[in-house]
């Protein structure tokens, strides 16, 4: 069952794809977003007036950054590795970002061109700390589009 007309989503409900595997036991996922560079054109018209256009550049690439709970799930930990040691043929994944409405159904994808580890961190380990560990994953990507 997809929204309504007006209806729109809650941010809680949502799950990160690579490889086809669906990890949907994150915390948090932040950085997802769409950029165009600006390109500035300034001359002047026929009548001698100077004006100043802008004009849509290239696409900027991006990065998210994905934290989840640390478990003994090592997709994570694989995908990185594949990226420190040089196999980018490997490490270049197809992903996407799916948002799933309170039925858990899928309400939109934002796919992830050509996408790669960049960093993986672990939290704060603190003796005594009864907050859950998580794993930050900073993925970088060559495009984000709506799908």
């Amino acid at each position: 069952m997809g929204l309504m007309d007006m209806d729109t989503t809650l941010g809680w409900s949502f799950g990160f794809e690579f490889d086809g595997v669906v990890i949907k036991q994150i915390q948090e996922l932040t950085g997802l977003k769409e950029e165009t560079d600006v390109i500035d054109m300034k001359h002047n018209t026929n009548d001698g007036k100077y004006v100043n256009r802008k004009l849509p550049g290239r696409p900027k690439a991006g990065e998210i950054t994905i934290t989840r709970g640390l478990t003994d799930d090592k997709a994570f930990d694989d995908w990185m590795k594949k990226s420190q040691f040089g196999d980018m043929a490997g490490a270049r994944k197809g992903g996407s970002v799916i948002i799933y409405d309170y039925t858990g159904a899928e309400v939109k994808r934002y796919k992830l061109a050509n996408a790669w580890p960049k960093s993986l961190e672990i939290g704060t380990l603190k003796a005594g700390d009864t907050s859950v560990l998580t794993e930050k994953l900073v993925v970088t990507h060559e495009g984000c589009e709506p799908g």
